[in-house]
């Protein structure tokens, strides 16, 4: 074979692989398309948005704020049976503490590690 027939068939590969590259982009972009104008078309499906008027509200005595309360571990009650049905226990393992101070630390009592204290006197 001589040098032109080699260009020949190494051009003719390129065109080929534009060729193929040209048609891969034209169908990623028509997938794009269609996939656009099918949300389009979802979205005006959907019932429309809720006005200002219907969006929540405060409630007229103000914004809800957090509790701070001091709560205590809620004993499993004890049974002579087996054992005890879901229905027995109660939803939470925490009950509201009867003393709701706020425990504080004594001054003088302890200090941190490395906080330079003198510690538990």
């Amino acid at each position: 074979m001589s040098t032109a027939a080699f260009e020949v068939a190494a051009t003719a590969s390129d065109v080929l692989n534009v060729i193929a590259a040209f048609a891969g982009g034209l169908f990623i972009a028509g997938a794009l398309i269609w996939a656009v104008r099918l949300g389009m078309r979802v979205r005006d499906q959907e019932p429309p948005r809720p006005s200002p008027e219907e969006q929540p509200h405060l409630p007229v005595t103000g914004p809800v704020h957090e509790i701070r309360e001091i709560r205590e571990p809620d004993e499993v009650p004890q049974s002579e049976r087996e054992r005890l049905m879901p229905y027995e226990l109660h939803h939470a393992r925490t009950k509201r503490g009867k003393d709701q101070h706020r425990k504080r630390w004594l001054p003088g009592s302890s200090g941190g590690f490395g906080s330079g204290g003198i510690g538990h006197v």
